[in-house]
Order: C-alpha cells, then sequence, then structure tokens
C-alpha cells in the first residue's frame, strides 16, 4: 500500500553551528508541522517499487543540499543533491525578515508586526515555489511540504 510521506526528519547537526531559540521554535514546528502532514514522493524510488512512508535526512556540504532518503527502517535509498546558488538570496532575506519579525514582535504594533509577517511569508512562498522547480522529476511534493522544508533548509544555513 502506498503511503507517500516522510515518517521522520533528521537535520545534520554538523552543519549547524549555531541557532538561538526563535530559530530552534521554527525547526521545531516545521519538523512538526512536516511529520504531521505531507506529500513526499521519490520519483525513482517509487519506480524501484518503494512507496513509503520514508526517512529523509538533511545536510548542506559545499553549498549543495543533500537529501538522503532511506525507507521506513532506514535502509538507504538514494541521495539527491541540489545546488543551493538560487537559495542563498532567499534564505538571507529570510533571515532578514524573521530577525525583523522576532524584534517587532518585542516592541512594534500590531499592524506593524502583521506587515513584516506578510513580507516574510512571501518570501517564503517565493523560496518553496523555487524549492518545487527545483525537485521537479525527482520528488513529487506539495507546497506546504515546499514550505516546511525551505524552513529547514535555512535552519541549515546558520552560521553564527
Amino acid at each position: 500500500m502506498a503511503d507517500p510521506r516522510i515518517s521522520h526528519i533528521e537535520l545534520d547537526e554538523a552543519t549547524i553551528v549555531w541557532r538561538n531559540a526563535d530559530i530552534e521554535q521554527e525547526r521545531r514546528i516545521a519538523i512538526f508541522d512536516l511529520i504531521e502532514e505531507n506529500t513526499f514522493r521519490p520519483l525513482r524510488a517509487a519506480a524501484a517499487g518503494h512507496n513509503g512512508p520514508y526517512r529523509l535526512r538533511l545536510s548542506v556540504d559545499d553549498g549543495r543540499l543533500a537529501l538522503a532518503i532511506s525507507t521506513e527502517d532506514g535502509s538507504p535509498l538514494e541521495t539527491i543533491v541540489l545546488g543551493l546558488g538560487r537559495f542563498r538570496r532567499p534564505v538571507r532575506d529570510y533571515f532578514a525578515i524573521c530577525d525583523s519579525y522576532y524584534q517587532a514582535i518585542r516592541r512594534a504594533t500590531a499592524q506593524e508586526i502583521e506587515t513584516i509577517d506578510m513580507a516574510r511569508r512571501g518570501v517564503h512562498n517565493e523560496a518553496a515555489e523555487m524549492l518545487l522547480e527545483r525537485l521537479e522529476g525527482k520528488i513529487e511534493t506539495d507546497f506546504a511540504t515546499a514550505r516546511r522544508l525551505f524552513t529547514l533548509i535555512c535552519v541549515l544555513h546558520i552560521r553564527g
């Protein structure tokens, strides 16, 4: 029976040098939401008869994102590697807007917070669309899953 979803996700902790409490909260929420509801179907694995659920390990090395996909019991299936050059600006913009958002929460008006949050969602949505394009032909997924994966990609980029 097909179950095309991520059942477990892991971030390469060696990749993450530093993160503050706000970013740690974003990471926890993204992982929780991702596991609760996602669509994830690696096309080569599916063609070989593996229909999920999948374990996913994300890491960044030398400017490339590695998505190590395995079966639910941990047997490796494949690793998809994506260049992250096109994501540099969205990641940088997302961090800048998140920083503004966290500062605003502490001392801005509700309207100012809402404006910043709308900008944050806009950058997040554009990056999710870009990720969907990069995964095309490799992994079938949905917009909500791509958004959460982008959040986790951002966490992997934190350098302190």
